[in-house]
């Protein structure tokens, strides 16, 4: 059984390396000058990063997942909207793992 104690001091001390990365790298980008390359690439980091978690564990997944991800991005082109896209992608992964798939 996990102790409570430290339990509860991982979490706090993962709560400050994350604080930390993410005021350092606020710090850091006060230093650089924002160019349209630079705008671009920071605009464009968050999609690659996502892409780079998702489709390994998709690929690695029962076939239900992968009719699920590809719901949301189907949904997630059309409609702009990452929320309805996750909803969809949720609602198809669940009803694949109800019906046995």
């Amino acid at each position: 059984m996990v102790d409570t104690v430290a339990a509860v001091t991982a979490v706090l001390l993962l709560t400050l390396v994350t604080m930390a990365t993410r005021l350092g790298g606020v710090w850091m980008m006060s230093y650089v000058e924002i160019t349209p390359r630079i705008e671009a690439f920071l605009k464009y980091m968050a999609v690659s990063v996502l892409i780079s978690i998702v489709v390994p564990a998709t690929l690695a997944a029962a076939p239900r997942i992968w009719i699920a991800v590809a719901a949301a991005g189907i949904v997630a082109a059309i409609t702009r909207n990452a929320l309805a896209a996750m909803l969809v992608g949720a609602a198809l992964a669940a009803a694949g793992k109800n019906l046995g798939m």
